[in-house]
């Protein structure tokens, strides 16, 4: 579709490309407006310069609707800016009148089989989809395409979303590969673990400070929201952030602006915000725990992950594919044996995808010749008795047997973290890095459950 207020400049385009091509023309924007979805054009040669809309504005408004057509400006000005800006806005290329028509005839094909293959590219990745393909994530269980399918659809708008499941489902993998099919692709892709951020910092990782603003703030610095500006914001472990900061971030969705602290200007923000949480999210809200109205403002789509239990068709799969990626790294093969396969299959996975990956890395590294048995498995997927499950057996049911669901979770708390740290000898930082928490809220959740070394006074900090 040709887009010019000139009637000689049509005729010029059409004579040079309606040999080759069916050519539709409008001699203004708002005649293009009306003729878009009547003529379904494969390439718009729109120019700059025309009464009432100018091409510029006409290219927002297409992009604003939604639509991915690729535009080759054509115009008399020779302007890096207005070039500069039109790219910005999405158009496929620029080209300045005073062009050879060779030159215009070969801007076209190019364009257009640019078009071709990144319909045939959509057409793929859509296949795949509904084969149980998602980016670097795999799973042909119904549940498992549905969330690639709704995920797939919503990865080209702007919405937020929301994803659930449990911990080792592959959240962040998702969230990744929505950012890497959206317009924002070429744009900073931000992660935040709300959960590994002690509640007197997280404020500053999202917003930044001014210098000044507290002990220690000697330089500005900008906070995730800025630093995602264009591009996606990654808010993993949503609902363990402090209702302090809920509101906050509330607040910079709705107006799409933030603050420093510190500071007193409104900075406007660029971001599209995917989160994700473990928890349950409408039981947080009863115990007044999370933002009742903040839940709505992510939950525009919200994807569920199930648990591996939930799909284990998807086990060997899985294990193939993860066998294949450490064997590349490691520099070594080796298959399952037909018993180790049973194996894993059996085994509900508590630790989900992150935990089979992590367990045939292992049995990778320590099986002898290129066959993985049932003894190079880990003891509890070999045995189908999760560890959580042993320590109940032993006497020690972190909590199990309790009715009240308190009381089972303090007991839980201080069995999983005196665990953790007996295993890496009481060693505070060690034991942080390894279980996803900060330093400082480790040593916090420690006072507040009155951990200490046997013999020793309350844990404060990390000891060699």
């Amino acid at each position: 579709m040709i887009v010019d207020d000139e009637p000689a400049a049509r005729y010029g385009l059409r004579r040079a490309l309606e040999s080759q091509y069916r050519v539709a023309e409008a001699e203004s924007a708002e005649a293009a407006r009306e003729a878009l979805p009547r003529e379904k054009p494969d390439l718009v040669l729109l120019d700059v310069i025309m009464p009432g809309q100018d091409g510029i504005s006409f290219l927002r408004w297409m992009r604003e609707q939604g639509s991915e057509v690729p535009v080759l400006m054509v115009s008399a000005l020779d302007t890096a800016k207005t070039a500069v800006e039109a790219l910005q806005l999405g158009a496929a290329d620029y080209l300045v009148k005073g062009f050879e028509l060779e030159e215009l005839r070969q801007r076209v094909a190019n364009l257009l089989k640019l078009a071709t293959l990144e319909k045939e590219n959509e057409s793929l990745r859509r296949r795949l989809t509904t084969e149980g393909h998602f980016g670097q994530m795999l799973g042909r269980g119904a549940e498992m395409r549905r969330a690639f399918e709704i995920a797939d659809r919503v990865a080209p708008t702007d919405s937020t979303v929301l994803i659930l499941g449990e911990s080792g489902t592959g959240k962040d993998l998702l969230a990744q590969e929505i950012h890497a099919r959206s317009p924002r692709a070429g744009k900073p892709f931000v992660a935040v673990n709300c959960a590994a951020l002690p509640e007197t910092l997280i404020e500053s990782e999202l917003f930044g400070y001014e210098r000044g603003a507290f002990t220690g703030a000697t330089q500005q610095k900008k906070g995730k929201f800025e630093l995602a500006s264009g591009g996606t914001l990654f808010l993993d472990e949503i609902g363990d952030m402090n209702p302090v900061t809920q509101a906050k971030v509330l607040r910079a969705l709705e107006s799409r602006t933030i603050e420093r602290l510190g500071g007193t200007q409104s900075i406007p923000v660029d971001v599209r915000v995917i989160s994700a949480t473990h928890r349950d999210l409408p039981a947080e809200i009863r115990a007044g725990k999370f933002r009742e109205d903040l839940f709505y403002r992510l939950r525009v789509v919200a994807i569920d992950l199930p648990p591996l239990r939930a799909h284990k068709e998807d086990i060997s799969v899985l294990a193939e594919a993860f066998l294949q990626m450490h064997g590349s790294r490691l520099g070594r093969t080796a298959r399952l044996s037909r018993e180790a396969m049973a194996g894993i299959e059996r085994y509900d996975w508590p630790g989900n995808v992150r935990e089979l990956k992590n367990a045939l890395e292992r049995s990778l590294v320590l099986c002898n010749g290129d066959e993985i048995g049932v003894a190079d498995l880990p003891l509890e997927v070999a045995s189908g008795e999760p560890i959580a499950h042993k320590a109940s057996h032993n006497g020690a049911d972190a909590g199990l047997s309790e009715k009240d669901f308190r009381e089972a979770k303090h007991k839980f708390e201080v069995a999983y973290l005196t665990k953790q740290l007996v295993s890496h000898r009481w060693n505070v930082s060690r034991t942080a890095a390894t279980i996803g928490l900060h330093r400082q809220s480790l040593q916090e959740k420690l006072r507040e459950l009155g951990i200490r070394r046997p013999g020793r006074e309350p844990v404060e900090e990390s000891e060699s």
